[in-house]
């Protein structure tokens, strides 16, 4: 553990969560901001949220998998995915990224245009019950997204930014009427930070955190179990294996041979045909 925490693997990771969240949060909020001569649309915010969540893990998907989320890290840290030393330097950088991103947002927009800054929390009378309910469920179909479009055991080709950006997208269709929708904790954090209000913050953590977590169960146990002993759970969470390094090496690997064997294949072929006269 104490090797992971000083490897440059690890801090370039920490730099791109903190950098994603820092952009994903700025552009996310930003969308949403009230201002005078033009009202963001439910549809707006959506695609922002959308659009920058599937950029961002198009660009650092292949330094540190770009969470940008502590659901979707704490899900993938209790499905013995990353270590406990990974996932803690993660959380950290998101809610980070979250607070500057926030803070950025403030300080370059006039005053008469911050409004709450995007903050969340019931909207249309929604009760507390049915916000934390409406966060869990958005964040389950997102992380539930998350985990099947990044599976390493999949041999069909999909492009997993546009899935998981298209999950953030539909989930903001529906959970914005709710809750202006969250579905991320740092999101949420950051400007209830920024803007001191923290009124109904606990839902945008227990929902999120629950539907990730049941997300995660329903995906390894139920739907694409995935086997793993004791022993290699307790590698994985100290740090003494990566399962995502291996998955790569594997696809790599994997590669590699298609690859040889296209262009050595008609070569052999030829080889052949020439050794027993079919060819002069």
């Amino acid at each position: 553990m104490k090797r992971e925490l000083c490897s440059r693997a690890l801090t370039r990771a920490f730099l791109a969560e903190l950098i994603g969240t820092t952009v994903f949060v700025f552009v996310g909020l930003g969308s949403a901001l009230p201002w005078p001569l033009a009202s963001p649309s439910v549809l707006q915010v959506a695609l922002a949220f959308g659009l920058a969540i599937g950029t961002l893990a198009q660009c650092l998907g292949h330094v540190s998998g770009a969470h940008l989320n502590p659901a979707v890290t704490a899900a993938f840290l209790l499905g013995s995915r990353i270590s406990l030393c990974k996932a803690a330097s993660y959380v950290l950088a998101q809610l980070l990224g979250a607070v500057l991103g926030a803070a950025l947002l403030y300080e370059l927009t006039p005053s008469q245009v911050h409004g709450s800054l995007g903050v969340n929390g019931p909207q249309n009378t929604t009760s507390a019950g049915q916000a934390v309910t409406i966060e869990m469920f958005l964040t389950l179909q997102l992380v539930l997204c998350v985990f099947a479009s990044t599976d390493s055991r999949r041999t069909d080709v999909g492009f997993p930014a546009l899935s998981i950006g298209l999950s953030v997208t539909a989930g903001h269709l529906i959970g914005i009427y709710y809750t202006g929708c969250s579905m991320n904790p740092a999101r949420s954090f950051g400007p209830a930070l920024v803007m001191g209000n923290f009124a109904n913050h606990w839902i945008f953590w227990i929902g999120p955190l629950a539907g990730a977590i049941v997300a995660m169960m329903l995906y390894d146990y139920l739907l694409c179990p995935h086997p793993r002993s004791t022993a290699d759970r307790i590698a994985i969470l100290r740090g003494d294996r990566d399962p995502e390094k291996e998955a790569e090496h594997g696809r790599q690997k994997k590669q590699s041979l298609k690859t040889y064997s296209v262009h050595t294949l008609p070569k052999l072929i030829d080889t052949d045909d020439k050794a027993c006269g079919l060819v002069s």
